[in-house]
């Protein structure tokens, strides 16, 4: 029987027969009274504003399976004797009442039927679940603690694993062996078992065994059940503190809430946090009887969905505000000069930035296909170009944001990973860090160090937004509607011009295509910009300090705010006249790259796409949604093109490239280098470029000559770099 009752030792009352009763007759008053006062509630409540409408009785008329309240109704109802905190404070004992209460008012409200006699009879009175909301803050899931037990409480968090739906019994048949007997007993709702009492009731007549000690076997058949499923809460990643990990807590759903809810979903959920023993403590805790596992019985759930996501209810002044900000005619050189602004140049990345944070417009076709409006953006480039604060900015900046290194990353933590559950045995999903991110902006550093089978898993969740699982016998899809920003360094650690895009690049063209704008990111050696540059990180160190924190964060905190606003507000499309524009301009560059792969005989490192026409498309609709408009003019798509070129049309025509334009004395000399290395080096031998350089400048060779026949060796496969590149192997 142990499935019955998982704890050893019983602690609490049943929900459905509190505190004595039957024993107390005040306290039988007194329930009796709170039973009246919610039926009047349910009956008579009706908002200031609409003194004839009963929204409470109307729904349980449409829907008489359960009835959602907000418990600040309540409170405007029943200023005197306050319902709304007896359902705080003991929301076990009250909420059963009101369920009855609400069971009773639905079946007066139906209409008599008629019975198989024909008479007119009362309908049945079904079961009512009660869900309640609040409009209150919700409390920290670090901040539960033994003061919470059995109260009411408000978190919100992320689902990271749902559970298959199982059967609970409320009310358990009992048979004893004995004498046949049968006795109904109730079974504690949430994770609780059942009270099975340790003798039968029944008194021995003459010549009858006597009833032994335990003499009960249960009859599942005939016991009551309702649907029952647990689901594990995450904190937001968010609100996590730095350094720590998330917490989480689980949560019983049961009846109406049942499959209501896939992992990856953010929930604000109302509960009642209880206690439960956990059937399967490690052999240590086994002796320690009053040692019990946390767990909110789940009363109400509320998903927030990506508009409405964290503190959506700006006040008046806010929007005020943020209207006043974008009617100005500078919005995107404003927004622009907020993002990063301890990072001296790099304009146009910053613009990009931009653009990836406040994002396009997502569209639904009439055939059910979904365009994505999320913008994802690679940096590349040399070491120390600020590449991963731009990263960390984003993470601060963005209102949903996952921050993940690429050789810590394996595709199950980036995806979703199916675990094996210690008590029940049974598989789940948890969500990985684009499925937390949905909704907003993951951002991967060491983009190259990743393993290529990992980088393969993010393909699917980069274009078609969505995690296809089918693992251990679970096959589902789970959203990741996310952008990606991703940092990464070339294959030799330092931009190399003297290479082609493809040895620069070292990406698959699959995942190069997904990204809407490429920024390759050198380190130029100039006086001029070397002096703005070391000016300027002088200025922020010594200034550090005495620049005051608070302004920081509330400028922040506002481009946050505006962020969340305008991503919530406003879903622009673009004009007929730029759409018109768009599109030649899509078939202008085609030509180009197809001119430029015809002279050189091989297609360019970046391959220029539809995928590459939709991402300006969301760029120009991520211009009009910073100045809040709902349509993208010409202006927006010139802007979006400029910084498309800018980006990744320079990717692709970055680095040396096969038909150089060689006058007839370089092509001498190169050729003469050529024949220089070759009688320097036998077939099979190996060499230090360093060496082999300095040798042939000595004979009277320029260096960069040497380098380029090299380049050029190495194009025919002629030489090979072994360790590094620092040493040179010439082939047959």
């Amino acid at each position: 029987m142990s499935g019955w009752d998982e704890g050893a030792v019983h602690y609490s009352d049943q929900a459905q027969f509190p505190h004595g009763a039957g024993a107390d007759p005040e306290q039988a008053a007194n329930r009796h009274t709170v039973l009246r006062k919610f039926k009047e509630f349910i009956r008579n409540f009706a908002r200031p504003n609409e003194p004839n409408v009963f929204p409470y009785r109307e729904s349980l008329v449409q829907n008489p399976k359960f009835l959602l309240v907000n418990l600040t109704d309540l409170l405007t109802y029943d200023k005197d004797q306050d319902l709304r905190d007896l359902l705080r404070k003991n929301p076990s004992d009250y909420l059963p009442l009101f369920e009855t209460a609400a069971a009773e008012v639905s079946a007066n409200l139906k209409a008599r039927v008629a019975g198989e006699t024909g008479e007119m009879e009362e309908p049945q009175t079904g079961e009512v679940q009660i869900l309640l909301k609040s409009d209150e803050d919700p409390v920290s899931m670090r901040a539960l603690g033994a003061q919470y037990i059995s109260k009411l409480v408000k978190i919100s968090g992320i689902t990271i694993a749902a559970s298959r739906t199982k059967a609970k019994a409320t009310y358990v048949t009992l048979l004893c062996k004995n004498c046949k007997n049968v006795k109904v007993v109730p079974c504690r709702p949430g994770l609780g078992g059942a009270i099975v009492p340790r003798s039968c009731d029944h008194v021995a007549q003459m010549g009858e065994t006597p009833c032994p000690v335990d003499p009960w076997i249960v009859v599942p058949d005939r016991s009551k059940y309702v649907d029952q499923q647990t689901l594990k809460l995450q904190e937001n990643p968010e609100d996590v503190p730095t350094g720590e990990l998330p917490r989480n807590m689980l949560l019983s759903v049961d009846r109406q809430l049942v499959q209501t809810i896939v992992p990856g979903t953010r929930l604000t959920i109302m509960g009642i946090y209880s206690i439960f023993q956990a059937s399967k403590t490690s052999t240590s805790h086994k002796g320690a009887v009053a040692i019990r596992q946390p767990y909110i019985r789940v009363v109400g759930i509320e998903e927030t969905n990506e508009a409405t996501r964290g503190p959506a209810n700006f006040t008046q002044e806010e929007v005020e505000e943020f209207k006043r900000f974008a009617a100005e005619g500078n919005v995107y050189e404003n927004i622009c000069s907020k993002i990063a602004p301890s990072i001296f140049g790099h304009e146009d990345v910053k613009k990009a930035v931009a653009c990836l944070l406040f994002g396009g417009s997502r569209k639904t076709l009439p055939d059910g296909v979904r365009l994505r409006g999320d913008i994802n953006v690679l940096l590349l480039g040399d070491p120390s170009t600020a590449k991963s604060q731009f990263l960390k900015f984003v993470e601060k900046t963005a209102p949903i944001a996952v921050y993940t290194s690429g050789k810590g990353s394996s595709a199950a933590g980036l995806t979703a990973s199916v675990i094996r559950d210690n008590s029940t045995r049974e598989f789940y999903l948890e969500g990985g860090a684009m499925v937390l991110a949905d909704g907003g902006v993951v951002c991967i550093d060491e983009f190259d160090k990743m393993r290529p089978e990992d980088r393969v898993a993010i393909h699917e969740a980069m274009e078609q937004q969505t995690i296809s699982i089918a693992k251990a016998g679970i096959t589902t899809v789970l959203n990741s509607r996310t952008s990606v920003l991703a940092a990464a360094n070339p294959p030799s650690g330092r931009y190399d011009d003297l290479k082609t895009a493809q040895d620069n690049i070292d990406l698959q063209t699959t995942i190069l295509s997904r990204f809407d704008l490429i920024f390759i990111v050198k380190d130029i050696k100039m006086f001029s910009q070397d002096k703005k540059i070391a000016t300027h990180v002088i200025r922020v160190h010594t200034s550090a300090n005495a620049a005051g924190e608070p302004r920081d964060t509330k400028d922040d905190n506002w481009l946050k705010r505006y962020i969340q606003y305008c991503r919530s507000m406003s879903q622009p499309r673009l004009s007929d006249s730029a759409a018109t524009s768009l599109q030649q301009t899509y078939v202008e560059i085609r030509q180009k790259m197809r001119k430029q792969a015809n002279e050189t005989g091989e297609s360019t490192a970046v391959p220029i796409t539809v995928r590459q026409l939709e991402a300006i498309v969301r760029l120009s609709e991520s211009l009009a949604k910073m100045r809040l408009s709902n349509v993208a003019n010409d202006i927006d798509v010139v802007e979006a093109v400029r910084l498309f070129e800018n980006s990744t049309m320079d990717a692709a025509k970055s680095g040396i490239n096969q038909h150089i334009n060689l006058t007839p004395e370089m092509a001498n000399e190169i050729k003469q280098a050529e024949s220089q290395i070759k009688r320097r080096m036998g077939i099979g031998a190996h060499l230090s470029e360093r060496r082999l350089i300095d040798d042939l400048t000595r004979m009277g060779l320029n260096e960069s000559v040497v380098r380029r026949a090299l380049i050029i060796m190495h194009q025919r496969e002629e030489v090979e770099y072994k360790r590094e590149r620092r040493v040179i192997y010439r082939k047959a």
